[in-house]
């Protein structure tokens, strides 16, 4: 029965006030009174950089090896197939030689000489001559269309054949299509099989044609560099004769226009009366250029003579350049300056009118009439020297302006006879070049040599070109190996779970207490009975690593809590509580799940009353704490399931219990319900010391995870760290090493051997 006072009694004592317990809480939550930090920092460097790790590269693919080898067996095995169902195809090559050749009719074909750099414009257009249509209907003229390898050559690919079956298209029958129609369709063949190669730093050339038989492609080849050979003479000869014959009309036109352009030269000097034009205008404009320099040195001269007329106009002229530079001016200044101290000492002595002073007032007088009549012929002189430069710059700037015009005249009357001039010389250039031009050609008219000649005949290829089995058999497993490694990191970009500890500790901020690995044939509850598994040394270590989370050591109670359901808090709550009891401690085991629990399964024990019935107010705690198999480790069941857990867990008596446990046990585990969508887990966390997040391998997503610790420190929540649960190290990417190797989570093994029980369960 509940007392007045809200506290229920257990032996014999009542329950504290929850007020030190909320203190504690809040300290505990405090940075500063952490022993050791569980928060990590971000995988950055110490500026902000993120660093390149070429091993997590390689977990991402270990982890998706299957997926890797699949595309790489599906791309290698089509590769094979394409390959060895393609028509073989032979190829015959001839070579020819290609040497330099004019391109203007005014120039002369075939004698320019062979050492002139390569041109590329001009070998590709020999290049594409020998693509041309015109040389395939030249070679096709004497091929015979019914061959049966050129209906081979028009059939359609495979793809062709698969889009006709698709869309219901076929194509055109042998017998319906006419004689032109096959002709058309074999100048296309010999087109597409036709390629041309030109060998690197040479003028050399290669004619290669592709056919599913090789007689037909050594002929082909033939007759394409054999066609390219005449057709090519035929240009030159036609060439030469136009050129010959257009050089003949220019040549006539050229000598009327120089004819009537020396005409005009001469009969514009006779009327201008214009003699050697040019040594006069050169003359001419080196005198205006001299006289520019003197009047700019006059100028000069001139504003420096008018700076030192206006300095000598100031109050302070004796500080003149010229008055400190006269002897004279310097020698009675320096007289006065004594007479004018004695004047002064004395004047201690006597009066102004003492005889004595008077004389030396009578010598300052007659020095400073001396001092005016220096300064008056030093200014007249500045000023004689002033207008001597203001006339002689007066005079140049005349001189200039009259040459000025002079030379202005003569352009004027040099311009029409330079026009002349320039023409007559254009025409006669041209003139002369043309003249050349014509007698060259009159010399290599009747020269027969041409540019290109055969190197290499083709012959019958005794080999298929293609398809190369080696080539397409690298390549496809290259191919299949590059899809396969790309397929595998777009599965892990789209993968957001949580897999591996240090994708918590990178994504969360929070420190990985400890990896708890996945088991197969086994219950968690078997497992941990084997004391020497892998998974009950992982959930020791655990231990260990909660021993020194804060400062006192173990949070005194302990909330053990997961973002979702089906983590493994449940069976992490219980093992945890009976490895503290195996250590001596008195440990109590709630489970505060009152919306799906499972401890009372576990332990087989009943849950017909329990934590639910104590925070309704039917029952008193002692009624509630139930024994188990363990040593040491009692037991708080859930109960029945109340309406409204969320607003029991946040009454007073869920922080009266806490409050009196901490007391009476010396460790306090409570199994929480999830985080995320239900209020009752953050309401724990608040009223607990410590919190741990349970966090499932490979199916906690890292939004979810970041929601429910955002929803834990909301609530005030000390979280001591994550625990990783269900962890498959092949999942993960790491592999098993020797010892229980677990990507660097190592659990020793008794016996030099890991147990033999199987780590992995789905």
């Amino acid at each position: 029965m509940q007392d007045p006072a809200g506290s229920d009694p257990i032996g014999g004592s009542h329950f504290p006030s929850p007020m030190p317990v909320r203190n504690q809480q809040l300290a505990a939550m405090d940075p500063r009174s952490q022993a050791l930090s569980t928060l990590v920092r971000s995988g950055e460097s110490e500026f902000g950089e993120k660093e390149v790790d070429l091993l997590e590269y390689w977990r991402v693919i270990a982890k998706r090896k299957w997926t890797v080898l699949a595309v790489f067996a599906i791309v290698l095995l089509t590769g094979v197939m394409v390959t060895m169902l393609t028509t073989p195809i032979y190829r015959a090559t001839a070579t020819v030689q290609i040497e330099r050749q004019a391109n203007g009719v005014v120039k002369v074909p075939g004698i320019d000489s062979g050492d002139i750099v390569y041109d590329p414009e001009f070998y590709e257009t020999q290049f594409q001559l020998l693509r041309s249509r015109s040389m395939a209907e030249k070679v096709a003229a004497d091929l015979d269309p019914n061959e049966p390898v050129f209906a081979v050559m028009s059939s359609p690919s495979p793809l062709g054949k698969l889009r006709q079956a698709v869309l219901g298209m076929r194509g055109p029958e042998a017998g319906a299509v006419d004689l032109a129609g096959r002709r058309g369709q074999l100048v296309g063949l010999v087109q597409s099989g036709l390629s041309i190669e030109p060998v690197k730093g040479s003028r050399l050339a290669r004619i290669h044609f592709d056919s599913p038989d090789g007689a037909l492609s050594a002929k082909i080849a033939n007759a394409v560099a054999e066609g390219f050979i005449e057709s090519n003479m035929e240009r030159r000869i036609d060439n030469s004769s136009y050129a010959k014959e257009f050089l003949e009309d220019r040549l006539e036109q050229v000598k009327l226009k120089l004819q009537d352009s020396e005409k005009a030269l001469a009969d514009f000097a006779q009327q201008e009366q214009i003699v050697n034009i040019g040594d006069r205008q050169s003359l001419l404009s080196g005198d205006l250029t001299a006289l520019n320099g003197a009047l700019t040195a006059a100028k000069q001269e001139r504003i420096d003579a008018e700076a030192r007329l206006r300095q000598s106009q100031g109050a302070s002229v004796f500080s003149h350049p010229l008055m400190l530079q006269n002897e004279g001016v310097q020698a009675l200044r320096s007289t006065r300056g004594k007479l004018e101290a004695e004047y002064q000492e004395k004047l201690l002595t006597y009066k102004p009118a003492y005889p004595q002073m008077l004389q030396i007032k009578s010598q300052i007088e007659q020095i400073d009439k001396q001092l005016a009549a220096e300064v008056k012929i030093i200014k007249q002189g500045m000023v004689a020297t002033y207008e001597a430069a203001k006339d002689k710059q007066e005079m140049l700037q005349q001189q200039v302006d009259a040459l000025a015009n002079d030379v202005l005249a003569l352009q004027g009357r040099s311009t029409n006879f330079t026009l002349l001039e320039r023409e007559v010389e254009t025409n006669k250039q041209l003139y002369d070049a043309l003249l050349q031009r014509y007698k060259e050609i009159g010399i290599t008219s009747n020269v027969d040599s041409n540019n290109v000649s055969m190197v290499d005949i083709a012959l019958n290829p005794g080999a298929p070109f293609k398809p190369d089995f080696s080539g397409n058999f690298i390549l496809s497993a290259f191919v299949g190996l590059v899809l396969g490694v790309l397929l595998a990191f777009l599965f892990e970009f789209l993968d957001d779970t949580l897999k591996r500890p240090d994708e918590i500790e990178k994504h969360l901020g929070i420190g990985v207490l400890g990896v708890i690995p996945k088991i197969q044939g086994l219950t968690p509850e078997e497992a941990s009975l084997d004391a020497r598994s892998a998974f009950s040394e992982a959930y020791r270590s655990v231990r260990t690593s909660l021993q020194f989370s804060t400062e006192a050591g173990v949070p005194k109670c302990l909330l053990v809590t997961s973002p979702s359901a089906s983590e493994g808090k449940s069976t992490t709550a219980l093992t945890l509580a009976r490895n503290f009891a195996q250590l001596g401690r008195r440990v109590l085991l709630i489970d505060a799940d009152l919306r799906n629990p499972s401890l009372h399964r576990v332990l087989g024990s009943d849950n017909s009353v329990g934590l639910s019935n104590y925070l309704a107010g039917s029952i008193r705690p002692a009624a509630a704490i139930k024994p188990t198999k363990t040593l040491r480790l009692t037991y708080i069941p859930s109960g029945p399931l109340p309406p409204n857990p969320a607003e029991l867990l946040a009454g007073p008596k869920m922080v009266s219990l806490l409050s009196l446990a901490c007391e009476k046990f010396d460790q306090v585990i409570i199994d929480g319900p999830p985080i995320m969508g239900l209020a009752d887990s953050p309401i724990l966390s608040n009223l607990s010391s410590g919190t741990l997040l349970v966090i499932e391998a490979g199916t906690t997503r890292i939004a979810t995870a970041k929601a429910a610790l955002k929803r834990l420190f909301g609530a005030r929540a000390h979280v001591v760290g994550a625990l990783i649960t269900k962890f498959d190290a092949r999942v993960a990417g790491y592999g098993y090493g020797y010892g229980g190797d677990y990507g660097g989570y190592h659990y020793y093994s008794y016996g030099g051997a890991e147990s033999k029980q199987a780590l992995t369960k789905s």
